[in-house]
């Protein structure tokens, strides 16, 4: 979502800058249109420095040893997402 709605302030925003020949006198939509492409940025830099961190992958091994029998037990978990990651 955060990519899509960087995109979509940078279109707004170029659209705001180059493609619109209109002029108001209480505000200037050249720099409202390089706000909003300069905000449109950032967000798409940040989604996808979340997107490269969610792709972090986790593993664990844990041993322990059965009271009943007297086995090891080895238990392996593998996680993908990022979720479990802090």
């Amino acid at each position: 979502m955060s990519l899509g709605l960087g995109i979509f302030l940078f279109a707004v925003g170029a659209i705001l800058t180059f493609a619109l020949d209109v002029s108001l006198d209480w505000i200037n939509l050249d720099i409202v249109g390089y706000i909003l492409m300069l905000a449109g940025l950032v967000v798409i830099i940040l989604g996808i420095v979340l997107i490269a961190r969610r792709r972090s992958a986790v593993s664990t091994t844990q041993t322990t040893i059965d009271p009943a029998t007297g086995s090891r037990v080895t238990r392996n978990e593998s996680t993908t997402s990022g979720d479990d990651v802090v």
